[in-house]
């Protein structure tokens, strides 16, 4: 520690040394600040303040018909890619910036100097937006500002329509092609269907499935016959018994007439011989009732003998025929089911006849229906999924076109002018009271920095010891000097003339900052 004080003190006094060449560049850059500051133009600060409301009610209403973005994303995006060049160059014709210029240079710095100075603060949370821009002039910082917002609420509604028919565009696009591919995947599909047309029928089904079902239907048509077949026995049998029957009983009438019973005939015949009975137990036999009702039991006798002739002449016939009449109505309902069972089992063979080939010639494909069961199922596959892509775009399409007339209708957001463009009347630079401290702070450094390579370029040694140590050689004494009143009264006068100046800077520079303080205190 005590080193190191002893190489302070010595450095101090090297620089004291050259204090006047200090104090000379001292008072010069604090000259030179307090200049520019003095000289620096006002600049005025125009701002205005919008708050963009993303919150729409129709919004929620065509959720699910129309693409909802994301709003607040968006408008963070526009805010921060706000300060392009393209919208430089037009803000610089909105503000009329452009009328002094008459070079290109110029024009590249004045766009230069627009995207330094112009500033678009915003709080998130709030999607409150704050642009400024600083001039020199307060009327043209306005004109900046207010051309700054309309470029602002257009870029908006600008890049939401260039982005709807962007996405329109490129959806219709692939609509055409997916509509060429459709096209072509029904094309293929068509002629497959043609050329493997047991396949169309077959409902889905693959060729197992296929073969199992017929193979079914087959055993139950088959089953079915055997039925009718059985009716159809057991209808014949019936029938010939029916016959038999018959038959017999015309040979038993033929040997036996007493087997032609006529229960109607007779009983007539009886009535009339009770009636004959009561009449004569009140008449005689030559009462005209009696006589008449006699007559009438002959009559009836008369006509029985020739009806039971009859039925002998027609059985007799019948035998010697064979039989050959409808018969009874029995053996006429038998034959009538017989008929209908010849029929059925005839469907039925047919149906066996025709269910076999197919079994046969599904039996046959089988080898070679793995394949095209695959290809079916290849092009299905094609088909549905252009399909579904195309049924998709298009309810997209729908979609992008509802989201741009929403768009249209709502906009992308509410933009609100809370704070509309305004100039400050005080200007807002520079601060002269922080430019007058710097210049001071500037000034001392520059006086220590001169002192200090002063003294680095022409070395002054002040001790022995520090002579040694540098050129390495002893030091074999010290010669002293003594000062002259004269010269004693002069170092007297230089110093009191060094702190004199030294002073005077530091109150010029305080008299200055006050001062400065106290007009800006008053413009406040």
């Amino acid at each position: 520690m005590e080193q190191l004080f002893s190489q302070l003190l010595t450095l101090g006094r090297r620089m004291w040394k050259y204090r006047w060449a200090g104090l000379l560049a001292a008072w010069l850059v604090g000259g030179l600040g307090v200049l520019a500051a003095l000289l620096l133009p006002n600049r005025y600060e125009a701002s205005a303040r919008i708050y963009v409301d993303t919150q729409s009610i129709l919004k929620p209403l065509m959720s699910g018909l129309a693409v909802q973005p994301n709003v607040d994303t968006q408008v963070q995006m526009l805010s921060r890619t706000l300060i392009s060049r393209p919208n430089m160059e037009k803000l610089v014709r909105m503000a009329d910036l452009d009328l002094g210029n008459q070079s290109k240079a110029q024009q590249e710095a004045l766009i230069e100097m627009l995207t330094r100075e112009l500033s678009i603060r915003s709080t998130a949370k709030d999607n409150l937006y704050t642009l400024s821009y600083r001039d020199k002039d307060p009327d043209t910082a306005k004109r900046v500002v207010q051309s700054l917002v309309s470029i602002f609420v257009e870029s908006s509604l600008g890049a939401s329509r260039k982005e709807t028919a962007t996405a329109t565009t490129f959806i219709n696009e692939q609509i055409k092609n997916y509509e060429a591919k459709l096209e072509e995947a029904e094309a293929r599909l068509k002629e497959f269907r043609l050329r493997n047309l047991e396949l169309t029928a077959s409902e889905g089904k693959d060729a197992a499935s296929r073969l199992g079902e017929l193979s079914n239907q087959l055993d139950r048509a088959r089953l079915e016959l055997r039925e009718a077949e059985n009716a159809r026995s057991a209808a014949k049998q019936q029938l010939a018994a029916e016959r038999a029957r018959l038959d017999s009983a015309a040979q038993t009438a033929l040997q036996d007439p007493s087997a032609f019973a006529m229960p109607e005939m007779d009983a007539r015949i009886d009535a009339q011989k009770r009636n004959l009975d009561v009449l004569l137990q009140r008449f005689t036999d030559q009462h005209p009732d009696v006589i008449q009702t006699r007559k009438l039991i002959k009559d009836l006798e008369e006509q029985k003998k020739r009806e039971l002739a009859d039925m002998r002449r027609n059985n007799s016939g019948s035998l010697g025929t064979g039989s050959a009449s409808t018969g009874t109505p029995v053996q006429q309902d038998l034959s009538r089911m017989l008929a209908t069972t010849e029929v059925q089992v005839a469907q039925l063979q047919a149906r066996v006849g025709e269910y076999s080939a197919r079994y046969q010639q599904a039996l046959s494909a089988l080898k070679t229906a793995p394949q095209l069961e695959a290809e079916a199922a290849q092009l299905n596959r094609d088909y549905a999924v252009h399909k579904k892509n195309y049924e998709e775009l298009v309810a997209r399409r729908e979609s992008a076109a509802i989201s741009g007339e929403l768009d249209v209708a709502s906009g992308v957001a509410d933009f609100r002018l809370i704070d509309p463009p305004r100039a400050s009347n005080q200007p807002v630079a520079p601060n002269r009271l922080v430019l007058l401290a710097a210049a001071w702070g500037l000034s001392v450094a520059a006086g220590l920095g001169t002192s200090f390579i002063a003294s680095q370029l022409r070395p002054v040694f002040h001790d022995t010891l520090e002579l040694r140590d540098v050129t390495e050689l002893p030091v074999l004494g010290v010669v002293g000097r003594l000062n002259t009143p004269a010269e004693a009264s002069r170092a007297r006068r230089s110093m009191l003339r060094f702190w004199s100046a030294g002073s005077l800077l530091f109150i010029c520079f305080a008299i200055g900052i006050a001062a400065m303080a106290v007009i800006a205190n008053r413009g406040a």
